[in-house]
């Protein structure tokens, strides 16, 4: 054979031997509308995916209009689809309770990692000259965007409290929240993101607010009725003109996926992430609060593969999630 010859043998066993290696895996990351910090939460996720694996791992950012959108696509959509929501929000799909009354699907998600958590804002113009959330009587508010996991939670905040037949609830987008406020259309909103939140950063350079605090005996009626909540504070500083500690709620959230997700896929794409957090830290602090062990929070099953991760880290993971 001649040297032409074996050269281009040699040449085509080379391209054959590595295209496996060089194939690309195609995952969809979906999370919340553009203005959220869980938007930008999963942009550094995909960029972390993509530079950990040299390209091979590409990332589609899909926006979305919350966590209910989310779950009821996990219901249908194929392929590698990672998606995030409070973990109660799947409890209450799999029991098909409202709004995914007579749905089916959702025994099909797993649980790859957790996110940092809701922090629930009751955001209003500072020149309203509301304090309390018991003054958002008789005030236009809009309660989180419509038919979102943030509607819900205000609902349920402002009931715990006595207040959601009070409140003048307005039924709109979240995305015309700052628009409304900086118009005067509203007294203010409900935003349920991790802060630092994107969009209330940029209504607060403009605009003077206030986030409304809950008091302690407000705090103890809402944690006692909703044992998914927690206690977070909101420092002083962390929006323009907020001189002052805010106490409020969150709910944890979790990186979802399904069982179309092959293992191996899994188990790299829950170990990038990990090794990523660090950094990703350096650039956004909401990731600083949030460890490994916190998945038994999840209350969904991990996937194989991501529990193949986690053994491997020594991480002791309970049985009802494995």
């Amino acid at each position: 054979m001649s040297s032409r010859l074996v050269a281009a043998a040699l040449a085509a066993f080379t391209l054959a031997a590595a295209g496996p290696a060089l194939a690309q895996t195609r995952v969809t990351l979906k999370s919340a509308t553009s203005s959220s910090s869980y938007y930008v939460m999963v942009v550094q996720i995909g960029e972390a995916l993509k530079e950990a694996s040299g390209g091979t791992i590409q990332a589609t950012i899909e926006e979305s209009q919350g966590s209910v959108q989310n779950v009821k696509e996990s219901a249908r959509r194929p392929g590698n689809f990672i998606f995030t929501t409070p973990p109660n929000l799947l409890a209450d799909a799999r029991a098909g309770k409202k709004p995914f009354e007579g749905e089916k699907g959702y025994d099909r998600v797993r649980t790859l990692f957790v996110m940092p958590f809701v922090t629930v804002h009751f955001v209003v113009r500072e020149d309203a000259g509301i304090t309390d959330l018991a003054q958002l009587a008789g005030k236009d508010f809009i309660g989180g965007g419509k038919g979102t996991f943030c509607e819900g939670r205000t609902k349920a905040i402002l009931k715990a409290l006595d207040l959601d037949t009070k409140v003048n609830m307005v039924d709109v987008e979240l995305a015309s929240a700052d628009n409304a406020v900086r118009n005067r259309k509203v007294v203010g909103y409900t935003s349920c993101s991790s802060h630092p939140t994107p969009g209330i950063t940029e209504l607060a350079t403009g605009t003077p607010i206030r986030i409304l605090p809950l008091t302690p005996d407000q705090l103890k009626t809402v944690l006692s009725l909703d044992p998914a909540s927690g206690p977070v504070t909101i420092a002083k500083g962390t929006y323009k003109g907020v001189d002052t500690d805010v106490q409020t709620v969150g709910v944890p959230v979790g990186g979802f996926t399904t069982d179309a997700m092959d293992d191996e896929t899994a188990y790299t794409i829950t170990k990038t992430f990990w090794t990523k957090r660090a950094a990703m830290a350096d650039k956004n602090p909401w990731w600083k609060g949030i460890e490994p062990s916190q998945v038994n929070l999840m209350g969904t099953k991990l996937h194989p593969g991501a529990l193949r991760y986690y053994k491997e880290a020594g991480v002791a993971i309970d049985a009802a999630v494995q």
